[in-house]
């Protein structure tokens, strides 16, 4: 498992790559020594949802589950390994596991006969669990979960190294709206609501649009950045009530190339520039005002010159924008919000297929809005 030096190879979990490519370099090497682990899976703990989300996974055989999310609290037993730090094995899967949501109809339709759960932490604040899956009933000996908890550090140093860069950039973001004063509404339940909707929009689109479960997270985390540029806006135009002049719509535009500025300098100061989901983070800054038409800004792109991650991001923003208080404006009903979005969809402006994949998922959309209202 060690190089010819006894150090843990430096590949497996270099940066530069994306974090599911991590994934599967290690469990290249695992299977050097236990060819029974067909498969490897991190699920992502979100705290403000209490949902384990499938994130990244390396699957051998058989067909990988994707976009699927389930509340922590409704498990009693991963509730209590994410509390104790305790792993857990499985040596008869088929045996012991029912059928009781869709993860556990997967595993067992998937023939999976033994598992091992181990659970993980970031700065002492549990991320998730990793899975190990074999087809072998009783695979995981004592020896054999002793050396996995090695390549579980692995996922667990690849997997920190990274979210440490991620709360770099949002933090260093953050302090940039308060260092600058920043009243607007882009602040606080906004920017959950509008992490929400992008998740949302992504996981239905998925399948459609080729995005890995990882991406569908990079795109949520980073959607609330979109606007970052407007600490660069003075008040006077940021928060006038009325309609702006010509002049002032030109400054506000402006937020857009402030925006890139700030991300390419904050990238550049901490050298995250070789983190492979900085570019969905730039495009989201730099695009999420563009529509298909090219009548968006700044740079009046087209169609799928777009990035479908900005594409995202413009639908969940101009939904919130019409859905909740602005200070020019009242809140739109849910039904006038979606036809709306429809008819700029129409006129073809906006991604039919995300505004779709929200009204579908209406029900949902209704418990975002309500669990993250804004405050009075």
């Amino acid at each position: 498992m060690l190089d010819s030096t006894g150090a843990i190879p430096a590949y497996l979990w270099q940066q530069g790559s994306s974090a599911n490519e991590r994934m599967e370099r290690i469990h290249d090497h695992l299977l050097e020594v236990y060819p029974d682990v067909d498969r490897i899976a991190f699920a992502l703990y979100d705290p403000k949802s209490d949902l384990l989300k499938t994130f990244i996974n390396s699957t051998r055989s058989g067909n990988a589950i994707h976009g699927y999310q389930y509340r922590l609290h409704e498990s009693r037993s991963l509730s209590q390994m994410a509390k104790s730090g305790e792993c857990r094995v499985i040596d008869d899967v088929q045996a012991n596991i029912t059928p009781d949501n869709q993860h556990s109809s997967w595993l067992l339709e998937q023939g999976y006969l033994s598992s091992f759960t181990i659970p993980l932490y970031d700065a002492g604040l549990f991320i998730g669990f990793l899975f190990f899956d074999s087809f072998r009933l009783q695979a995981f000996d004592s020896k054999m979960q002793r050396d996995l908890m090695l390549y579980a550090n692995l996922v667990n140093m690849s997997l920190s190294s990274e979210f440490a860069a991620v709360r770099t950039i949002l933090a260093s973001a953050q302090v940039a709206r308060d260092f600058a004063g920043l009243r607007d509404f882009e602040i606080g339940a906004h920017l959950d609501r509008m992490a929400a909707y992008s998740r949302l929009i992504a996981r239905e689109i998925a399948a459609d649009a080729g995005l890995s479960d990882e991406a569908i997270e990079q795109i949520a985390l980073f959607a609330p950045l979109h606007d970052v540029g407007k600490i660069g806006i003075p008040d006077r135009v940021l928060l006038k009530p009325g309609a702006l002049t010509e002049q002032e719509r030109l400054l506000m535009e402006s937020h857009v190339e402030k925006g890139e500025q700030i991300i390419h300098k904050i990238v550049g100061d901490f050298g995250l520039s070789h983190l492979p989901d900085s570019q969905i983070m730039i495009n989201i800054v730099a695009c999420h005002h563009e529509y298909l038409d090219g009548s968006g800004y700044p740079r009046g792109l087209k169609g799928e010159q777009i990035p479908i991650e900005a594409r995202i991001v413009t639908v969940a923003d101009i939904f919130d924008a019409l859905s909740f208080n602005r200070p020019y404006k009242q809140p739109w009903s849910l039904e006038s919000c979606f036809e709306e979005l429809r008819c700029m969809a129409a006129a073809g402006k906006l991604d039919g297929r995300c505004v779709e994949a929200l009204v579908a998922v209406r029900g949902e959309v209704q418990e975002i809005m309500g669990r993250l209202s804004d405050p009075e």
